[in-house]
């Protein structure tokens, strides 16, 4: 039997207005298409979180569920920057998708 390779993303979406959202997903371009989506009460549609601004691949869901954490705990600056470091213009990576 042959053995299934997965892939797990950690991700920071950001508003125009740079409003921070960090999540953890098996399939990146679905997710960020759920979140396009709007639906009403979500924290990104309520403050208009949709572009895709910086992520993260990992092998181990346990990997990513702890990068996941950990950028959760960062402070908004140390988020700016991680995302600047990759992404100093804010970018949309989906954009295109």
């Amino acid at each position: 039997m042959q053995k299934r390779e997965y892939q797990f993303y950690v991700y920071i979406l950001a508003s125009r207005s740079r409003d921070l959202y960090i999540g953890m997903t098996n399939n990146l371009r679905v997710r960020v298409f759920q979140h396009r989506e709007m639906k009403p009460g979500a924290y990104t549609a309520q403050y208009n979180i949709h572009r895709l601004v910086y992520f993260e691949r990992f092998q181990y869901v346990r990997n990513a569920i702890a990068r996941e954490k950990e950028l959760k705990n960062w402070t908004r600056d140390k988020k700016i920057a991680l995302i600047e470091k990759i992404n100093p213009t804010w970018e949309d990576f989906a954009a295109d998708w």
